[in-house]
């Protein structure tokens, strides 16, 4: 397939883009970054664009067979009001204007999403059909979903990953956590009990891949491991397979005084649970955490 990924130089994409060529697709990489590490590997070409505005990067998506949408600020920042607007342009913008510029019936469409999408849900097991939340992050995921499935009218099939906490190598959460735990300062977050939904990377690339050859594939999907875990057994299990206790809690006032809103993200519980890649018959390899864990803390 010829597949456009947009937000192919952030952490997943890098992943996903060298997944995709792995398997002989030609990939169009779209992101502001001036380059890419893999623009010299054969079948990839990288546009450096700004995708919040119309341009000539949109005739890539058009000419595409798929398109994986991936681009989006990082939330993991404090929330000026300024940096909330960023947030919410990447997001929806840039979603607009790939659905603006596919063609029809032959293209699907791959969109990011978020478990945010349900706010703070204490012990509730949350699948797809559950309804969003109120806070500021849910009424961005909706929103940004809205703008990926207006493809659908255009004839595009639609599916929507609502990512947990992506886990891997070189980068994303894990990489903040490794140097706490391993300087023997890690501790779960706040109160610990909060439930805290995970993926590790090669699941989530996985996942991408199956919905992008299942022509049935459409809607949300809960894009989050089936073994779903505490905050504080998550970090009890990262300081196991570190050989660490786990014993310094990161209290939830300091969480709050350091990072404002946005503190709230790490604070929310999410018992998330992928019951639609379920049905429709995908396979986790790293549904329990310790051996999600213990992989990629081999690796790095």
């Amino acid at each position: 397939m010829n597949i456009s990924i947009a937000g192919a130089s952030g952490f997943v994409g890098k992943a996903l883009t060298r997944m995709l060529l792995e398997k002989g697709h030609t990939v169009t990489g779209l992101g502001t970054s001036r380059s890419h590490p893999l623009q010299s590997v054969p079948n990839f070409s990288w546009i450096s664009a700004d995708t919040t505005r119309p341009g000539a990067w949109q005739e890539s998506i058009a000419a595409a067979d798929a398109v994986v949408n991936l681009a989006g600020r990082t939330i993991f920042k404090r929330w000026t009001r300024a940096y909330k607007s960023q947030l919410v342009e990447s997001r929806q913008l840039t979603t607009r204007h790939i659905v603006e510029a596919m063609t029809g019936s032959s293209q699907t469409l791959i969109s990011t999403s978020a478990v945010g999408y349900y706010g703070n849900r204490g012990e509730e097991t949350l699948i797809e059909t559950s309804p969003p939340g109120e806070d500021f992050l849910a009424r961005l995921s909706v929103d940004w979903e809205q703008e990926a499935l207006a493809g659908e009218s255009r004839g595009v099939r639609v599916a929507i990953l609502r990512f947990g906490v992506v886990l891997g190598t070189g980068g994303g959460a894990l990489a903040q956590m490794l140097p706490a735990f391993r300087a023997f300062a890690g501790g779960p977050i706040g109160s610990g009990r909060q439930w805290f939904a995970w993926i590790h990377m090669d699941d989530l690339l996985a996942a991408i891949v199956f919905l992008l050859e299942n022509g049935k594939a459409h809607g949300p999907y809960n894009a989050c491991s089936p073994g779903m875990v505490r905050q504080r057994d998550f970090a009890s299990t990262l300081g196991s397979v570190l050989g660490r206790p786990a014993l310094v809690p990161v209290p939830s006032l300091a969480l709050r005084l350091l990072l404002g809103e946005m503190a709230g993200v790490l604070l929310a519980s999410q018992r998330a649970k992928p019951e639609r890649l379920i049905e429709d018959g995908f396979s986790f390899r790293f549904a329990d955490v310790e051996h999600a864990l213990a992989d990629l803390v081999s690796r790095a």
